[in-house]
């Protein structure tokens, strides 16, 4: 029986991660050996950092929060917990949007959320 080779298939494949590898470095682009871990590896991270961007996203979310708050003279923690007796449930990204681009509408949200404790605080 005659030997059979998967040439064709092996070359459309190795071409096909060479072609994946194009705009990176050197040998990382041309040569399948190096272009293979290039790909594994940039999967790797697209996968992992797919993840840290929210947890990012998240931290600057509360960072902006907490200076806007502070700029309205109450902590970050107190205003959280005013909202939720003033039952205002918007999110953090929303409320850090509305912190950076309407100043006015976040001064009146700090306004209900410092009531809302004044009132739990009184009851």
């Amino acid at each position: 029986m005659p030997r059979a080779t998967n040439a064709p298939a092996s070359r459309a494949r190795r071409k096909r991660v060479v072609a994946a590898s194009k705009g990176y470095r050197g040998r990382r682009s041309k040569l399948f050996r190096y272009a293979k871990d290039a790909q594994m590896k940039g999967k790797y991270w697209a996968y992992r950092d797919r993840k840290t961007r929210k947890r990012n996203f998240r931290a600057l979310w509360i960072t902006r929060l907490s200076a806007a708050v502070r700029a309205e003279g109450i902590t970050y923690s107190r205003f959280i917990e005013g909202l939720k007796f003033a039952n205002i449930e918007l999110d953090r990204k929303v409320l850090s949007d509305i912190a950076v681009h309407d100043e006015a509408t976040f001064k009146a949200i700090v306004d209900k959320a410092r009531t809302a404790l004044d009132n739990k605080k009184a009851a």
